[in-house]
């Protein structure tokens, strides 16, 4: 088509063929027109600016041929634009042209420039407005309510709005160059008309004026006519908002949507033509229609509300809710006291949605597992200043934040009495701290304090609760995804062992304990495979976790000997040996059982060792053979959760053990 537009250019047309392009133009403006009308928002026409520019391509190329036409055949270019010209004219030239300026004028000056100013303003607010609109897409996907499909949906769709009115802002630019473009093209078919007719063609000059100013007001009306349809498309498509109805329909709805408007104004056009010398008859038959309009709508509205009695006080309405969301529970969620809301509200300068983004990225990173969408509730129940963090509906930890305030963690070599301040210790590891004004936190950093907003004190504090329970968040359909996602790159991998050898749920256990001692679980596909390698001998889940353990021995020993040393706490073998006889073999796997008296002096032995290292200072792990780690760590965890246990094949060889203290009986 558009190669076809350029010829038309450059080749003679017939008459009969140039008639058929320019009824073709003339539909095609019209069917821009209409379809302007109906849309419902402007992305619904993205084609548009494009449209712009072919369609103003070939009206210009019409033009360039009707202006070869009526300079070359004596003023005869075709039956519609004779017609045209003949309607218009009616044997009046001066008339004629009048009428064709008019119609320029009213083009160029009110349709085409205003639909340029409404581009351009339109085009500059939707670029100045994009980074709110993603904050406010990040946000809601934060705060789930949205998914991640509908967030890239949304991020697509305001894209494509910058795209649309900037491409919009420079193709009203099309329309203007036309609009020009139509004057000067009849300007030159009428004093080359008149130079040629009077030259090469021997005719006076009466005549030369009458064929062609006929041939020049009729070209120029054929082009001007859909040049104009087109103009107002781009006035509608600019200034069009979303809607869910086309504008025809929004109209009618908002514009004869009151009747007592109605009214007024039929009555206003009666009383009208009481004056005068004005045409009564007129003006009583308007002003009456418009009274019928008005009584008609007040009738229709009343038979609405007697129909519906209940929607004529819809706000006493009590809102319907699902029973079934009423069970749903959420696996993190944030309750948050009404003075701490400031700090989630991005419209008051709250960046606490924003840091939430980038824990989870963090834990994505650093574990290997999504964290799924921690939703904020505000709580009336709770202190204005005080939060709570939940997992799976139940309330974990608490904390209390001042907004306008900072907190300074403070450092073991200061003075307390040195800062005034609020006492306070931090929520998320019980420091001393005090919560300061925003003036002193520069001379708090000067005493060697750590000053902390309190978003991030909160932030800190939810990614460590998060933390510490990661193993319960984790559940089955999080495993899937993982696995979805592992299926992407090695696909065989996952054929072969997820369904065959192992089963989500068995995954799903051995991450989960994994997770539970912090151990990051990023490298799902070698997790996967020491499963298929070692699940089709055992369904023991504590023992399938040993096998993934020591497969992991470079991630562990990166966690614990990341210098190349370790300090450890070894266990007698006459110990390892009465947890190694207290192991119970089950079908539903494996359990400690042993004598309650050797339990608690199991129990004062490991707390005995691990008391006597502490005092040193020294950060140490217990060192112990693998069949028995596992349940050492849960004697262990009845002293301390915090105490790591580690077997001899998690650890690289190339590590310096250093033994500062044994367990023994």
């Amino acid at each position: 088509m558009i190669i076809g537009i350029i010829m038309i250019i450059v080749v003679p047309l017939n008459p009969n063929l140039l008639d058929l392009l320019l009824i073709i133009n003339i539909s095609f403006a019209l069917i821009i027109l209409l379809t302007t009308l109906y849309v419902k928002e402007a992305l619904q026409f993205s084609t548009f600016p494009t449209l712009l520019l072919v369609t103003t391509l070939f009206r210009l190329s019409l033009n360039i041929s009707s202006t070869r036409l009526i300079l070359s055949e004596g003023g005869k270019a075709g039956k519609v634009i004779e017609t045209f010209g003949n309607f218009v004219v009616k044997g009046n030239v001066v008339v004629g042209l009048i009428i064709f300026l008019i119609i320029v004028v009213i083009q160029f000056i009110v349709i085409t420039k205003g639909s340029e100013r409404v581009s351009e303003v339109a085009a500059r607010f939707t670029l100045d407005s994009m980074p709110g609109k993603q904050m406010a897409i990040d946000a809601d996907l934060n705060a789930g309510l949205i998914n991640e499909k509908e967030a890239k949906e949304r991020r697509k769709k305001v894209e494509n709005q910058a795209d649309f009115y900037g491409a919009m802002d420079g193709a009203s630019k099309f329309v203007k160059g036309d609009a020009i473009a139509g004057i000067i093209i009849t300007l030159i078919n009428l004093i080359g008309g008149v130079i040629i007719g009077s030259t090469t063609q021997n005719m006076d000059f009466k005549t030369v004026i009458e064929i062609y100013s006929l041939a020049t007001v009729g070209d120029g009306l054929v082009s001007q006519i859909p040049a104009l349809l087109i103009s107002t498309a781009t006035g509608i498509i600019s200034t069009r908002s979303s809607a869910d109805a086309s504008l025809n329909t929004q109209v009618a709805n908002q514009l004869f949507s009151q009747h007592f408007v109605l009214f007024i104004g039929g009555g206003s056009l009666i009383m009208l033509s009481l004056v005068p010398g004005l045409p009564k008859a007129f003006l009583v038959l308007v002003g009456s229609t418009l009274l019928i309009l008005g009584y008609r709508l007040y009738k229709a509205k009343k038979t609405e509300r007697e129909e519906v009695p209940e929607l004529v006080e819809p706000q006493k309405e009590k809102p319907k809710k699902d029973i079934m969301d009423l069970l749903h529970i959420d696996p993190i969620k944030i309750e948050i006291g009404y003075s701490l809301i400031p700090l989630i509200d991005e419209a008051q300068g709250g960046d606490l949605l924003e840091r939430m983004i980038t824990i989870r990225q963090q834990f994505a990173s650093d574990l290997g597992m999504i964290i799924p969408v921690v939703r904020f509730r505000d709580n009336l129940s709770l202190k204005s200043s005080e939060y709570t963090i939940m997992i799976k509906g139940t309330a974990i930890e608490r904390g209390e934040v001042l907004v306008e305030h900072f907190l300074a963690m403070n450092a073991a070599s200061t003075d307390e009495d040195d800062l005034d301040g609020i006492e306070t210790v931090d929520p998320a590891y019980g420091m001393k701290a005090k919560w300061i004004s925003k003036d002193l936190c520069e001379k708090a950093e000067m005493l060697g304090y750590t000053v902390i907003n309190p978003s991030a004190v909160i932030a800190t504090h939810i990614s460590k609760v998060i933390k510490k329970h990661s193993h319960e968040v984790l559940g089955r359909q999080d495993v899937q995804k993982l696995i979805d996602n592992l299926k992407e790159m090695q696909p065989v991998l996952v054929e072969e062992v997820i369904g065959k050898t192992i089963s989500v749920g068995m995954l799903q256990k051995v991450l989960t304990g994994l997770l539970k001692e912090n151990i990051p679980i990023r490298a799902l596909d070698n997790i996967v495979e020491t499963l298929g390698d070692y699940g089709k001998n055992t369904k023991d889940v504590n023992l399938l976790i040993e096998y993934v353990r020591q497969s992991l021995k470079r991630e562990i020993t990166q966690i614990y000997a990341s210098n190349g040393k370790l300090d450890v706490i070894t266990v007698n073998q006459e110990l390892e040996e009465i947890v190694s006889k207290g192991i119970r073999n089950t079908d539903g796997g494996n359990f400690l059982a042993i004598d309650p008296a050797k339990m608690k002096s199991i129990i004062h032995s490991i707390s005995q060792a691990i008391k006597k290292v502490y005092e040193m200072g020294i950060d140490v792990v217990i060192l112990t053979s693998p069949i028995v780690r596992i349940y050492l760590k849960e004697i262990a965890m009845q002293i301390d959760e915090r105490i790591d246990v580690i077997s001899y094949n998690e650890i690289e060889n190339s590590v310096q053990i250093q033994v500062v203290g044994n367990i023994s009986l």
